[in-house]
């Protein structure tokens, strides 16, 4: 039996991207600075954006492409990303920035489902922080 697993970087972060903006849970975001001829680097190159779909330029999260894996850097929700992205069995580290970030690592394309529940977590919060702004 063969296994078929998406393990290529770019075709990782293209599989992310229709996830985030195919699913009505993730109205509130939007893919921006997208660059589709990408080519993936041992650090990450970048691919493109996470912003909020109503434009307030506030950069939600970006998306890096390694040759095997993508990585996300959150700079929004950091805490509820790393608690949703550990939840469902994502690698997740903080990056020692101000202000901080979190780094969730999508390793195949199985993994793209499970940062579902991330995305949420953050739109959530996203939404709790503009209600109680308002």
């Amino acid at each position: 039996m063969v296994e078929d697993r998406l393990t290529d970087g770019r075709r990782i972060a293209q599989f992310l991207a229709s996830e985030v903006t195919g699913h009505d849970d993730f109205d509130a975001l939007a893919v921006t600075d997208a660059d589709p001829d990408v080519e993936p680097t041992p650090d990450g190159a970048f691919a493109y954006a996470i912003e909020p779909a109503r434009g307030d330029g506030d950069r939600v999260a970006s998306v890096f492409v390694q040759p095997d894996r993508v990585r996300i850097e959150f700079a929004r929700a950091v805490e509820a990303a790393a608690d949703a992205a550990d939840e469902a069995g994502l690698r997740v580290r903080p990056k020692a920035v101000r202000p901080p970030k979190t780094l969730v690592f999508v390793e195949d394309g199985a993994q793209v489902k499970r940062t579902l529940p991330v995305w949420r977590a953050v739109v959530s919060e996203m939404t709790e922080a503009r209600a109680s702004d308002e």
